[in-house]
């Protein structure tokens, strides 16, 4: 089955990263898709967060990390989607999520919802923004290379 792990990725941490090799043990293909919306203003360029997670994920054969826009459903439909997955931290996540989950059904799409590790449940990329503001350690949050491409964005 080709599975899709939508998302912005804004900065792409270790929540994203326990999702994409979760699924990608129990899916014959899975396409983590970074969604690039040219009328917000993200905290990394789409494609350096491809260029991330491309990395990250060099070592899963069965991933592939692609940029898109617009419609999810209309791009899964357009690449041979089957399914896709989102990860849960809270109960919130799931009351924010189903509403989607029943959109995707509609078209055609069943939604797979991976219950995130608990030691990694408080990550998020509002939260790794605030700390990076704060000027706090990020090594738990997320990888080096992540954080190596924020310094290198954000230099003047």
């Amino acid at each position: 089955m080709k599975v899709l792990y939508p998302g912005s990725f804004d900065p792409p941490h270790h929540g994203h990263l326990d999702v994409i090799r979760r699924a990608a043990q129990v899916c014959d293909q899975l396409v983590v898709a970074v969604a690039g919306n040219p009328e917000k203003k993200p905290y990394l360029p789409t494609m350096s967060r491809v260029e991330i997670l491309r990395a990250e994920c060099a070592a899963l054969r069965n991933v592939e990390v692609l940029q898109y826009t617009g419609a999810t459903v209309t791009w899964a439909k357009a690449n041979g989607i089957q399914a896709l997955v989102r990860g849960l931290r809270t109960a919130s996540d799931l009351e924010n999520e189903a509403p989607m989950a029943a959109i995707h059904r509609s078209h055609g799409f069943e939604t797979l919802f991976l219950v995130c590790d608990p030691a990694l449940s408080h990550i998020s990329s509002r939260l790794i923004r605030s700390v990076l503001a704060a000027g706090l350690p990020t090594d738990a949050l997320m990888s080096g290379r992540t954080l190596d491409a924020i310094r290198r964005w954000s230099a003047p």
